[in-house]
């Protein structure tokens, strides 16, 4: 891999004959070297990790990537894609400096094929504005990050997002039919064709998804629709214990049932989102949740048929009885629903608002989340940190927020990470893995060898190493 700094320690006139050759290809407002301007691409959302790049270009078009990534691989010098910075895992950050690669102007949706039910859109557009696009035209994009409003879809590509509807839907590539790609020495390809079958050769298209970046830089996507479900309806479930919710959640599915949401939060969670969203968004939750519960499930099914959604709702309520379940909550109305989504969905602010965190996503098969969820309170016990925990436990993928609270500094750095390692070790003992969605980037990136072998370590870095020899695209992340 390249050195750290690559572009730093470049004797004065090659870097400025560089630095004026990124000028030529993108334009002199989009090449920012001022430290004041680059300080907004040396964070994301993971902690208070921060690393300046060297420098920030903002390509337009598919053949200025094409040019600048030539012109980074001949001098070998570091490139980091980068999305809006919403990532969790460090995947967006500039480790090795040299040059951060921002795709905010690719932000146009290219075509909406009703007849096809496809799109296709460039990576730089925000996942909420796709779906309000589409659903314009009474058709449906279901991943939906609960940072949908600011992430772009090429981020949520790169990282294989996922978010509420998962569970039924299923998650980004699921939805990618195709991507353009311009790979680390400026060749520039399509991975597949714009069908929905295809058989022909190995499949470039998932590869890249979940890839984090390391593999080429996403121009286009092509993306596949489904149609808007017409009804929908939202229960709120309450239990005695977080165990009790997580065994309920298996029932449901036992019973046959399809919610299109299965979201869970422990108690603490929402005392400090009710907070967040007085304090903070000016917005109180006026929705009061049922005393003397610690934990509730946030359950929604669609559909077309008003009265087939009812009647799972009555059988997800037949089943809750089962469980030390308090009194279900039954949204009434749009303005409802909107709230307890709400809830769910100001979790991470919360929780980020009130302290530090290390965030971390694990996930396990449905039927291990109560073994999961117990055996992650007392690592937390053992290493003297408090959890914050929610998520899509419908597919099993339970968020953990660490709180760093009055934790010091050095129990921070070197202990709590010890207990990180013992949470995913328990999430692979239960048949997991380390990421639902978040991914690995940097943050995670220690913990590899507890989820997969030295032989598939291997292949992984062996294929990196055919798409970028010369190991400049996002250099340090997930190995």
């Amino acid at each position: 891999m390249p050195d750290v700094k690559v572009i730093a320690v470049e004797e004065g006139n090659r870097l400025d004959l560089i630095m004026d050759r990124f000028r030529q290809i993108v334009g002199e407002d989009h090449v920012i070297a001022e430290p004041s301007r680059k300080e907004d691409y040396a964070r994301d959302k993971t902690e208070d990790y921060f690393f300046m790049p060297d420098v920030v270009v903002r390509p337009r078009n598919t053949g200025e990537v094409s040019e600048l990534l030539k012109l980074c691989n001949e001098h070998k010098i570091p490139v980091t894609p980068r999305g809006a910075g919403t990532g969790l895992s460090g995947g967006a950050l500039p480790i090795k400096h040299g040059v951060v690669l921002s795709m905010e102007r690719f932000n146009k949706i290219l075509h909406i094929d009703e007849l096809n039910l496809q799109a296709t859109v460039e990576p730089g557009v925000i996942t909420e504005v796709f779906q309000n696009a589409v659903k314009e035209k009474g058709l449906f994009y279901p991943p939906d990050p609960a940072s949908r409003g600011s992430c772009f879809l090429g981020g949520n590509l790169a990282n294989n997002s996922g978010g509420p509807k998962a569970v039924k839907y299923g998650v980004t590539r699921d939805y990618v039919i195709n991507v353009e790609v311009v790979l680390p020495n400026g060749e520039v390809i399509w991975t597949a064709a714009n069908v929905l079958k295809n058989s022909t050769g190995y499949n470039l298209t998932q590869l890249m998804c979940g890839s984090e970046g390391t593999l080429g830089i996403i121009t286009k996507i092509v993306f596949k629709l489904r149609g808007y479900p017409q009804k929908n309806v939202l229960l709120l479930i309450p239990f005695s214990t977080n165990e009790e919710a997580c065994r309920a959640i298996s029932a449901i599915f036992v019973a046959g049932i399809q919610p299109s949401g299965m979201e869970f939060f422990e108690k603490e969670a929402a005392a400090k989102t009710f907070e967040y969203c007085e304090k903070v968004l000016n917005s109180p939750v006026t929705t009061k949740l049922t005393e003397g519960m610690n934990a509730y499930l946030l359950c929604e099914l669609d559909g077309n048929d008003e009265e087939v959604l009812m009647r799972d709702a009555e059988r997800v309520m037949a089943v809750v009885e089962k469980f030390e379940a308090g009194e279900v909550l039954f949204a009434d109305s749009a303005a409802q629903k909107e709230e307890l989504w709400k809830i769910r969905k100001n979790i991470s602010p919360a929780v980020n608002w009130y302290t530090l965190t290390k965030s971390e996503d694990v996930v396990v098969p449905r039927g291990n989340l109560p073994r999961l969820i117990t055996g992650i309170k007392e690592i937390g016990r053992q290493y003297g940190f408090d959890t914050v925990c929610f998520g899509h436990l419908g597919d099993g993928n339970l968020h953990v927020n660490i709180l760093k609270e009055k934790i010091s500094e050095s129990d921070w750095k070197t202990k709590i990470p010890e207990g990180i390692g013992e949470i995913f070790k328990l999430a692979v003992e239960l048949g997991g893995t380390l990421s639902g969605e978040h991914g690995i980037g940097i943050a995670k990136r220690p913990y590899m060898p507890i989820a997969l072998g030295a032989v598939n370590l291997e292949l992984m870095r062996g294929i990196k190493k055919v798409f970028d020899p010369n190991g400049i695209l996002n250099p340090g992340k997930i190995f």
